[in-house]
């Protein structure tokens, strides 16, 4: 390989993407998060306790958080492995839309084979691989951000990354609900419709953005793989690059937060509050979340484009996230966590976009993208999956709901100091 043909296939893009392609970009991570989220906060509790049968909410909670712990090892695996193989595919596709099309169907079919399981260990073996799925997806859509996206572009391009992930959620949970009663729900029929609904919009949205061009690697040009290289790949050196490391560092920092403060909420609606119907206020305060993270991650991203700054964006969003948190722990409320939803979701909004632009300029290596952004993903990924099962633990054993609330802002807070010491991006 030449250095000139490598500095060809490799460059840092400069063309501006046009409106189609973010708009059919869009519409893939909508699919993609109707078809995560909407069994994370809906279908797969109800499938567990209709699995166990039982009124105690903690025993709900910790099987839901090993099932999503189970899962989320997987993830730890699956999402840099399979960066890293896109990195090198040579399909006269393209490196990336085969993966994206792969992913679709693995998480698709698994989602319909997941609503006719009626075992707790089927439930999580099954699960584990429509995690899997997804993070062949996703590992690989998100690197096309890298490959064909300007710098300058990326935060609003990457707002429409996340504000799907507001959306889809609103949109999922109330396609399912209007559909579906919750004794329905809780019946394998109810489970393998629901689930065979979403997989078909998975599929259907997905499509659209596999039309568009990927650039095809020529095999003169594909790096030698081996497994030693690509587990040495999975360590990426602080030391060696230290922007990198204090960026993942605070993504983990930052989703532990955010899952710690959101992940419990209708509990403590129920428990903690006392409210007479806590899934009318769940409902109510999830709103308010997402209007808001759809807002800020659209804004914030575009006016980091216009500023050239990212760190000082996601240093506001983490310590705002803090902040919502510390009014949970300290003003048990239901008018106040109206308000905390609304802060939350600002810093999460502008969090989500930003330091997604953000970690596409501290990457170590352009012909790596997919493995090392694989790597990020896992931040993202793995707080939600076992924040469930860590957070059951503190509310019952340790500090209750106040704890719980306090531990996410200190969380918060860490990740924004963590962000701050990044030095090679504004």
């Amino acid at each position: 390989m030449t250095t000139t043909e490598r500095a060809a296939v490799f460059a840092e893009p400069t063309r501006a993407v046009p409106g189609r392609w973010i708009a059919f970009f869009a519409l893939a991570w909508l699919g993609v998060w109707m078809a995560q989220l909407t069994p994370i906060q809906l279908l797969l509790p109800l499938q567990i306790q209709a699995r166990l049968d039982t009124e105690n909410w903690l025993e709900n909670v910790v099987a839901f958080g090993i099932i999503s712990g189970i899962a989320g090892l997987c993830a730890i695996v699956a999402y840099p492995l399979t960066g890293a193989l896109s990195d090198r595919t040579t399909s006269r596709f393209g490196r990336r839309r085969p993966w994206i099309a792969a992913g679709a169907v693995i998480f698709g079919i698994g989602l319909v084979v997941l609503g006719a399981q009626t075992t707790l260990v089927g439930i999580g073996i099954v699960w584990s691989i429509v995690l899997i799925g997804f993070c062949m997806l996703t590992a690989a859509l998100t690197a096309t951000i890298s490959d064909q996206v300007p710098v300058g572009q990326r935060g609003y391009v990457s707002g429409w990354l996340s504000a799907p992930q507001a959306i889809g959620t609103i949109l999922g949970i109330l396609l399912i609900t209007l559909l579906f009663t919750d004794q329905m729900l809780q019946s394998v029929i109810g489970q393998l419709l629901a689930n065979l609904i979403l997989a078909v919009l998975l599929m259907v949205l997905v499509v659209p953005f596999l039309l568009l061009p990927d650039a095809v690697l020529a095999p003169e040009l594909r790096e030698r793989m081996t497994l030693r290289r690509i587990v040495e790949g999975f360590w990426i050196s602080p030391r060696a690059y230290p922007d990198f490391g204090w960026t993942l560092l605070g993504r983990i920092l930052v989703n532990f937060g955010n899952a710690f403060g959101t992940t419990l909420l209708l509990y403590f609606l129920e428990f903690g509050l006392k409210l007479d119907d806590a899934q009318d206020g769940l409902l109510v305060l999830t709103l308010i979340y997402m209007v808001f993270v759809v807002l800020a991650a659209l804004g914030t991203g575009r006016w980091s484009d216009r500023l050239g700054r990212r760190k000082a964006f996601v240093f506001v969003a983490s310590a705002l996230q803090g902040v919502a948190a510390l009014l949970l722990a300290f003003v048990p409320a239901f008018g106040v966590a109206m308000v905390a939803a609304a802060i939350l979701g600002l810093g999460y909004g502008c969090f989500l976009s930003v330091d997604q632009a953000l970690a596409t300029q501290v990457l170590p290596d352009p012909t790596t993208r997919g493995k090392d952004l694989g790597i990020m993903n896992i931040a993202t990924a793995v707080p939600q999956a076992i924040a469930p099962l860590l957070g059951a633990f503190v509310v019952v054993a340790v500090a209750g709901f106040t704890g719980l609330f306090v531990m996410a802002a200190v969380f918060a807070f860490a990740g924004a100091l963590a962000v701050a010491r990044v030095k090679g991006v504004r």
